[in-house]
């Protein structure tokens, strides 16, 4: 592995010039972003900030994304592909930030922004299952799992973009995580690519951690996903690797599982899919009196245990040549038994906790209805 990263010095190339790209161009689109009065402001549906907040952040992660990856990618037509994508993506949300779209609009740029990686030769053509092997996907069903794929990740990007420097910081974990397996997994100029978005994420957070100068806005979340749900297919998914499938799904568990409740909660009570509220997981802990800095800090720390997770899984060597190991296979377990440790923990803390305060509620209502009959009698 260390050859490997010796015989590729543009991962570390890439990752710090995008890292100084957004150190540079973020401050210039904070203050352009004020000029031109393109600001979140705040309100009781989804934003937990109490000032307006500059929204064009998004602008700098697309050019630090671009300067570093036309400089060190070998430019072949999918990663061509990647890179036209992730501009329409951005454009797309940038549009959202100035003027706002309606949901069909936005939607219909997001299968555009897809169908671009897709006519460039990005698909999950195959895939490799535990126990089964190489798997091979008929044409049709290929392009619509990554078109959902892709539209999917942007979309749980942005909903996850809540809170001071939180997608950020997650998304940067994972593309760091997907370096490393892509490099692994001979694919260096995944690994390149997913450096250089670990890179500028990671210093989109000076200006991004609470209490936040600037933000993303939907150009910056929508570009992250739609480069991560890109470089996991073409990285990570079409290898011979026998747990690669999962790898994407364990790294990014967060966003999924964090999409899927929410979604689930709007269908339950019969509130559009693309409505704003306050069901998301970050919502929820602040809701149990968590501060931004405490919440994200959970958040992180959870997406570093999955994204460890996921690399022992890579490295440690459980099964070789169709043999189990013992002690790599204790080993793997282990970790694993942490990562879902951490995962019923968080689980457990919100909703638990919510319902001891849900119960301690009802009966100080219940006592205080009883004094009031007292006092009435």
């Amino acid at each position: 592995m260390l050859n490997r990263f010796l015989e590729h010095k543009e991962i570390l190339w890439g990752f710090l010039v995008a890292g100084a790209c957004v150190l540079a161009l973020s401050p210039a689109a904070e203050a352009a972003a004020r000029a031109l009065g393109v600001v979140d402001r705040p309100d009781s549906r989804r934003h937990t900030h109490g000032r307006p907040v500059p929204l064009l952040g998004g602008l700098a992660l697309l050019l630090a994304i671009l300067v570093p990856s036309l400089a060190f990618l070998d430019l072949d037509n999918r990663y061509r592909g990647i890179l036209i994508g992730a501009v329409i993506a951005a454009g797309v949300g940038l549009v959202d930030d100035l003027r706002g779209l309606r949901w069909w609009v936005k939607l219909g740029g997001q299968l555009g922004a897809a169908s671009v990686a897709v006519g460039f030769g990005i698909t999950l053509d195959r895939f490799t299952f535990p126990f089964i092997g190489v798997h091979t996907l008929p044409e049709g069903l290929a392009i619509v799992l990554t078109l959902v794929w892709i539209v999917a990740l942007m979309n749980m990007v942005n909903f996850l973009d809540g809170l001071d420097g939180l997608a950020a910081g997650i998304c940067g974990i994972a593309a760091a995580t997907f370096a490393v397996i892509a490099l692994s997994l001979g694919k260096p100029e995944a690994a390149i690519l997913s450096a250089i978005v670990a890179g500028a994420c990671f210093a989109f957070l000076r200006s991004n951690f609470y209490p936040a100068r600037i933000f993303m806005g939907d150009s910056g979340a929508l570009l992250l996903g739609f480069v991560l749900a890109a470089v996991s297919v073409q990285g990570l998914l079409k290898t011979a690797a026998t747990v690669a499938l999962f790898f994407p799904l364990i790294v990014l568990a967060i966003p999924i599982l964090d999409t899927s409740f929410v979604v689930a909660k709007r269908l339950k009570y019969g509130k559009p899919i693309y409505a704003a509220d306050q069901w998301h997981l970050h919502h929820r802990f602040e809701n149990l009196g968590f501060s931004q800095r405490r919440t994200v800090s959970y958040l992180w720390a959870w997406c570093a245990l999955l994204a460890g997770a996921a690399l022992a899984t890579r490295f440690v060597p459980f099964r070789a040549h169709g043999e189990w190991n013992l002690w790599p296979t204790v080993a793997v377990g282990l970790i694993a038994f942490v990562a879902l440790l951490a995962s019923v923990y968080i689980i457990a803390l919100l909703e638990i906790v919510k319902l001891g305060r849900l119960r301690a509620w009802a009966t100080w209502r219940r006592e205080s209805d009883r004094r009031k009959l007292k006092r009435s009698a």
